[in-house]
């Protein structure tokens, strides 16, 4: 994980995209803007909602609180997926918000990202990821899980949020990071 002098140096990141899909399915659609409506998620996207809205959790247990409201992917990701001969578009991985500029990764849990003129998520954990991307393009999940030289296992493929403030995000809008406070703790799979 960064350590706080190096947050200092990309406090700030771009929304590239904004997506929702309405029904259950892998990818999303993008849209010119999507509202996030304060505890709930993505106006209109099928994972809105308090509780889970993910159905291989809802079969765990319905009641549980939704801590993955808004999904969100660095641009960076799919870049460096290109290289490797993946291609990707915005949405395509079920991102509601694609950024650049920010290593999302590294963020501690509990970070706010402050996005455009109002909107707030709150960043809850890292998504973990299912055997869907590789339905999607073989061989993609060993891209986006995998273990490190030490044996840690690494999870790429974005970081889940909650609605703290809502608002509009649209492509362009600026986001600002407000880390929580110290000591810091490491996003973990949710």
């Amino acid at each position: 994980m960064m350590d706080t002098a190096t947050f200092s140096q990309a406090l700030l990141g771009t929304v590239q995209a904004v997506s929702l899909n309405p029904a259950h399915g892998f990818s999303k659609q993008n849209q010119d803007r999507i509202r996030v409506l304060k505890g709930l998620g993505v106006e209109g996207d099928a994972h809105m909602g308090e509780t889970v809205q993910h159905l291989s959790r809802i079969a765990q247990n319905p009641l549980q609180p939704n801590l993955r409201q808004v999904h969100l992917i660095a641009s960076e990701l799919f870049e460096m997926l290109s290289e490797k001969g993946y291609q990707l578009s915005a949405g395509d991985l079920g991102e509601n918000i694609l950024t650049t500029g920010l290593d999302l990764i590294s963020l501690p849990v509990g970070t706010k990202l402050h996005i455009g003129e109002s909107a707030v998520v709150e960043l809850t954990g890292l998504r973990n990821p299912c055997k869907q991307i590789d339905d999607f393009q073989e061989g993609l999940m060993g891209e986006l899980v995998f273990k490190d030289a030490d044996g840690n296992i690494v999870r790429q493929a974005g970081v889940m949020s909650v609605v703290e403030t809502s608002g509009e995000v649209s492509p362009q809008d600026t986001i600002r990071i407000e880390l929580p406070p110290e000591p810091h703790q490491k996003m973990e799979r949710i």
